[in-house]
């Protein structure tokens, strides 16, 4: 349903929310190596995320990239509007331009629920509470990022 460029965003926004403290930066090349994500790539997407105001950008010894708000305050379809847009959760789910409520096409009820769903989720999660399940070791970020000790997660 998203974008690679979509799926790369969320997972870096995850890292960064995971990874920075005290405002620190982190730097790109981390971010693409510890995510597996092409660093050219990562680094167009992420331009992206600092022109929609969802992350800072530095340069410098210290540069990188970090969350321009707190975690709780950024909900995950503010990643998805800024890279994919919100036309999305709209759009046929055969790819039909003119299928709509009026012109259904053969799944636009079935798929349309599904849709509002999938909105609703990525309205209602923020960052922060992406960042508590993994710290909890309820959930992963990325293959081999997450060890478990003593039931409690270590990043």
């Amino acid at each position: 349903m998203f974008s690679t460029s979509c799926h790369y965003a969320l997972q870096a926004m995850l890292y960064i929310a995971l990874h920075s403290k005290n405002d620190q930066n982190i730097d790109l090349t981390q971010i693409a190596d510890q995510q597996n994500i092409p660093k050219h790539f990562l680094s167009k997407i992420l331009q992206s995320l600092v022109r929609s105001k969802l992350l800072i950008s530095m340069k410098g010894p210290t540069g990188g990239f970090r969350l321009s708000r707190p975690a709780d305050d950024i909900s995950l379809i503010e990643v998805v509007d800024a890279i994919d847009g919100l036309d999305i959760f709209t759009q046929c789910g055969i790819g039909f331009k003119k299928c709509n409520d009026n012109n259904p096409c053969p799944i636009h009820t079935d798929f349309k629920r599904v849709r509002e769903q999938i909105q609703d989720l990525f309205q209602s999660k923020s960052l922060m509470e992406l960042t508590n399940d993994v710290k909890l070791g309820n959930s992963i970020v990325g293959a081999g990022q997450l060890l478990q000790s003593g039931g409690k997660a270590e990043i």
